[in-house]
């Protein structure tokens, strides 16, 4: 971490890098991975080059305007917790107004791109924003925000997916419920590193709703993963790579909810774990692509 005078230093597009969570793409990655799953599922391995292209870009600007409008919200209850301390609106190396700007022009990009799809996969980008916007505030009066974020995650599979098909199948939504699934499990996990900060602060999150049974919540999730995936791989034929790599992704949330048991695991274990999932997910993409030909 960088001392305050270090700080002070940094020239301001470093500083707009932070806000974004650029510096840390596993975060960027993490949503844009359910999206790419669902643009190769529903063209069977085959999706149009641009169509990918817009996929990643809008998903790049769409989670970097999350980030933005999070730390406008929290920028009061940041400097209280530990991991988020440092952040640009927290700190006040960046000011309101620059974040509402940077939020607006992230949107504006993302609004663009969505002019490309067709207008199922345009109305559902727009029913995506308020649940994007609303996110952080769930955080202050619903028991469980990772489901509002999971629920946002989501509509990553329906936009890519019905960009393809042009309508919303029975696979669509088997992938939907993994995602959301999914999300639940590793936001979980990454949420259970500021138990402490949150408690203390009066912040909700599924760790502390679950609280000693957060372990077998995270199963629970993970294990809801694994059902609709193999339900999805059964019902579009996909073949051996699919499953090979199911069997992989499986045993990696294995290995971790074994290790969520372990007694006095350090805090810097739960952001390890999150981005195992990264891999996890990136291991599953490649096994949807080579399985779907």
């Amino acid at each position: 971490m960088l001392s305050t005078p270090e700080r002070n230093q940094e020239p301001t597009w470093l500083v707009i890098i932070r806000l974004l969570r650029w510096h840390k793409p596993e975060g960027r990655l993490i949503l844009m991975l359910p999206a790419l799953w669902a643009v190769f599922l529903a063209a069977a391995g085959k999706p149009p080059l641009a169509l990918v292209g817009v996929i990643i870009l809008g998903t790049l600007a769409t989670s970097a305007a999350g980030c933005v409008v999070n730390d406008l919200w929290d920028r009061d209850i940041d400097p209280e917790v530990e991991r988020t301390r440092d952040r640009p609106l927290a700190s006040r190396t960046l000011s309101v107004k620059v974040g509402i700007a940077i939020a607006i022009v992230a949107l504006g990009c993302a609004a663009v791109l969505a002019f490309y799809l067709n207008p199922i996969s345009f109305w559902l980008s727009v029913a995506a924003v308020p649940v994007i916007l609303l996110y952080p505030a769930a955080k202050r009066v619903f028991p469980i925000p990772q489901l509002v974020l999971s629920i946002a995650w989501g509509f990553a599979v329906l936009i890519s997916w019905s960009a393809v098909t042009q309508n919303l199948s029975q696979p669509t939504w088997l992938l939907w419920g993994a995602t959301v699934f999914w999300t639940l499990g590793f936001d979980t996990v990454y949420a259970m590193s500021d138990r402490a900060d949150d408690k203390r602060i009066g912040v909700n999150s599924s760790a502390l709703f679950f609280g000693d049974y957060a372990a077998i919540a995270i199963v629970i999730f993970f294990a809801g993963t694994i059902l609709c995936l193999a339900w999805l791989g059964i019902a579009i034929h996909l073949h051996l790579a699919f499953w090979s790599s199911l069997v992989v992704a499986t045993a990696g949330w294995i290995w971790q909810s074994v290790r969520l048991n372990q007694q006095d695991l350090p805090n810097s274990a739960y952001a390890e774990m999150f981005r195992q999932n990264v891999w996890i997910g990136f291991i599953l993409l490649a096994g949807m692509i080579f399985g779907s030909f």
